[in-house]
């Protein structure tokens, strides 16, 4: 699995790393008002690291009225591209290139842009607004909670 993520960097806390969205491996909404979809509600976010990429996520479902704690796999896709049981976390380049996490490791992450250029760097967590190009050079920057 390589170095895993700092615990003090996961979990449900201010400056811990965001999920930008996830897809329950359910079929239905938890209220059986419909199929499920994925989330993008801001505030989702990994309570624990099951290997470099797999997860247990807590995020709210597509209904918008359960939380739901699944273990899902890391994907290197748009919030739109995900399949059941999948989530992403986008992170943004030095020069503003929006790309998604394939991996996560203790001070790097595998990332994935959207031209499909797959890419290498260490990261920082912050704040949406204030986080774009403020990375050093090689370097990214993922959305916090």
């Amino acid at each position: 699995m390589g170095r895993p993520i700092k615990s003090t960097w996961i979990g449900n806390a201010a400056g811990r790393i965001e999920v930008t969205g996830a897809f329950s491996t359910e079929t239905t909404q938890p209220d059986g008002s419909g199929a499920e979809a994925v989330s993008t509600v801001t505030g989702q976010y990994i309570s624990a690291q099951r290997s470099s990429l797999r997860f247990k996520v807590v995020f709210t479902s597509t209904d918008g009225s359960t939380s739901q704690t699944q273990v899902l796999d890391l994907k290197a896709v748009a919030p739109a591209s995900l399949a059941a049981g999948q989530f992403c976390v986008q992170i943004i380049l030095n020069d503003s290139t929006v790309a998604y996490v394939s991996r996560f490791y203790n001070s790097t992450v595998h990332y994935v842009t959207a031209a499909g250029a797959a890419g290498s760097c260490t990261y920082s967590r912050g704040v949406e607004g204030t986080d774009e190009a403020q990375a050093g050079s090689g370097a990214g920057s993922i959305d916090v909670i």
